[in-house]
């Protein structure tokens, strides 16, 4: 077993060969879950004038306390049409232009109208209620990034500072090939010894989680012209998955018919439980990876594996599993020669993240692992890690 590669070798060697595609021009709106392929810059100051953060009335800090005439009323999107004028004041609503000559604004709520005059009883401090001119940012400052993945708030961030195109990196195409003569598409009634496939929908739905285009997911019998056909198909894009066949047995068939379409295996299998017989390859710049037939095996191998080669395919900065610290909620035997991956829930008390293993960790139980939030990283080793350890886990996204 030491000569398997570790989790970190693995990621290290497919990171190695996940290389940034090209960048496109997205327009701001489309660009959710891309990754910036260059700082996002703001086009204009944030806020681009001196804005009231309050409904209320402009004022001069020196003209108060006191009872002025309301020369004006400024609306949101229609500044005053002159200055401010010593002695006087303009009511105001939230976001609207302070005036020239004001340098402060007094919410509503503290004064009394009546008519047009303001009763303001108590001084206002120079710069109150006041948001200055490029208080959030300004023009030419980094609103996003490069490598950042463009969530709602960045996009919203990037789009107040006027930008409408983003240069991102091109969306990797992923392809899914379900490997064995068992399996029977959902809908579909059920032969003797047949099982429903979910490995290609579960696979295919991570992948376009984490960025991928996805093309529909093949299903190949155990029969050598059949992997051929899904499998070279696949190998025209950025990234292929397969599932199941890539274990020693008869029918697995997988990695001998990648070697005869010109795949060039790195490693096979690593030190991981579930998920050890994992294999990655390269066709030219197709990443080639095949994750065990368990459901289990292959929710955990894409995790650790697949989603990390997407995101740096993309360009992200980080690629990696965001690995967290919580503490353990019961005991958990070490396994003595590979790393496990115990599928938990987290919750938070008293600030801690506490992680409690699920019942039921055998690697084809899928329908317990959906359950599951995390997956808490147990190293090999001896003996027990107990309750109440520090632990490190990876979320389930």
């Amino acid at each position: 077993m030491a000569d398997l590669p570790s989790i970190e070798e693995a990621q290290k060697l497919i990171l190695e060969r996940a290389r940034p595609l090209a960048s496109e021009t997205v327009p701001i709106g489309d660009a959710l879950g891309h990754v910036a392929a260059s700082p996002i810059r703001a086009v204009v100051d944030l806020p681009p004038f001196a804005s009231s953060a309050m409904d209320g009335y402009a004022v001069r800090a020196a003209d108060t306390p006191g009872r002025l005439p309301i020369a004006f009323r400024i609306a949101a999107g229609r500044p005053a049409e002159r200055p401010l004028r010593p002695g006087e004041a303009m009511a105001i609503a939230t976001g609207g232009v302070v005036p020239e000559g004001a340098d402060a604004v007094i919410p509503i709520e503290y004064v009394v109208a009546n008519d047009n005059e303001v009763e303001i009883g108590e001084a206002v401090t120079s710069g109150a209620s006041v948001r200055p001119r490029g208080g959030d940012v300004a023009a030419g400052d980094v609103v996003v990034p490069a490598g950042v993945v463009l969530t709602a708030a960045h996009i919203g961030a990037a789009a107040a500072a006027g930008v409408a195109l983003v240069e991102c990196s091109r969306r990797p195409r992923a392809a899914v090939v379900a490997t064995g003569t068992e399996l029977q598409a959902p809908g579909h009634p059920l032969a003797p010894g047949q099982v429903y496939e979910a490995n290609g929908v579960m696979l295919a739905a991570q992948l376009a989680a984490a960025g991928a285009i996805v093309e529909p997911a093949a299903l190949a019998a155990d029969d050598e012209d059949a992997h051929r056909r899904a499998i070279e198909r696949g190998l025209e894009g950025d990234v292929l998955v397969t599932s199941g066949g890539v274990s020693v047995g008869p029918h697995d068939l997988v990695r001998a018919v990648e070697r005869q379409l010109g795949v060039e295996e790195i490693f096979w299998r690593v030190a991981v439980k579930p998920g050890k017989p994992v294999s990655f390859g390269v066709r030219g710049a197709t990443l080639v990876f095949g994750l065990p037939g368990n459901p289990v095996s292959a929710l955990v191998g894409f995790e650790l594996f697949v989603r990390p080669a997407l995101l740096a395919l993309q360009g992200a900065a980080d690629p990696r599993p965001h690995v967290r610290p919580g503490v353990l909620a019961r005991d958990l035997r070490r396994n003595a020669h590979r790393d496990e991956l115990i599928r938990a829930r987290s919750v938070v008390l008293d600030g801690q993240v506490r992680l409690e293993p699920l019942d039921g960790q055998e690697s084809h139980m899928i329908v317990r692992a959906a359950a599951a939030d995390s997956l808490v990283l147990v190293r090999r080793g001896e003996g027990v890690v107990v309750a109440g350890q520090p632990v490190e886990y990876v979320p389930l996204v």
